[in-house]
């Protein structure tokens, strides 16, 4: 199976770092967080990808062309030009790099896809959220649910702590829950090759708006319901906890050794 990844927006709520780079590049513990999201995929023997490229998106291209230089030690003989790689985290990904558009919206990057991906089942999932989703439960879901696509419901972490309030009079102050209590699409979806017959190759196309509204209104998009760690990463508040997560060696979303 491939695995699809959305990786084109322009970021805007992270322009610290989106001004100079594309939100799937900024990282996590010296690593973008797309290298954690593929490590994961990679964990469950999925290691073939077709990435949807738009703003900025050279800057992907040169960090997989680069890739084994960046992570390796490297011998340059200067004499003949050649030049060799060791001790490396070389990974054993194919990947494909696709320029879907600039200014494409999520429905039409996964349309212009469709030359890589047609024909089979296929994951896909966002180039800026983390997860410890069990994939391999997630397709076997998915397969029994008999829809064109599963999406991954997950409860976003709350942010804010919360009061009682009795009478006009605060009762007592709660930490902030696990979960913000209600469920949201948290991609980390599973998608039929019958999913391009409701996306379409124009700019305006949203995936998450017409596309899957009328999955939903079909009766062909499931939800598989996941209780582990979800985090997306969308301001300068989330690359700090993400960051603080892996410093401090609680990052539930490296399941790879």
């Amino acid at each position: 199976m491939k695995t699809a990844i959305l990786a084109g927006g322009m970021g805007t709520r992270l322009q610290e770092y989106t001004s100079l780079i594309p939100k799937p590049m900024v990282e996590i513990g010296e690593r973008p967080i797309l290298w954690h999201i593929m490590k994961g995929y990679a964990h469950f023997g999925v290691r073939d990808f077709c990435i949807a490229l738009g703003y900025k998106g050279e800057i992907i291209k040169r960090f997989f062309l680069d890739y084994a230089a960046l992570t390796s030690n490297v011998r340059v003989d200067l004499a003949s030009g050649a030049v060799s790689y060791a001790h490396g985290g070389q990974e054993d990904w194919a990947v494909d790099l696709v320029d879907t558009g600039a200014a494409a919206q999520t429905g039409a990057r996964l349309a212009r896809l469709k030359p890589y991906l047609a024909g089979e089942t296929f994951f896909l999932t966002y180039g800026d959220g983390v997860s410890d989703v069990d994939l391999d439960a997630l397709l076997a879901f998915h397969r029994k649910s008999g829809c064109v696509m599963t999406l991954t419901a997950v409860r976003p972490p709350a942010r804010f702590g919360s009061l009682d309030l009795a009478d006009g009079r605060v009762a007592r102050f709660a930490e902030k829950p696990k979960d913000g209590g209600g469920w949201v699409n948290g991609g980390f979806f599973v998608c039929e090759p019958e999913i391009f017959d409701f996306v379409e190759d124009r700019d305006d196309c949203i995936f998450e708006h017409g596309p899957m509204e009328r999955l939903a209104r079909e009766g062909k998009l499931a939800g598989y319901r996941h209780d582990g760690f979800w985090h997306s990463m969308d301001t300068m508040r989330d690359v700090n906890a993400l960051n603080q997560i892996w410093r401090d060696g609680g990052a539930a979303w490296k399941i790879w050794p």
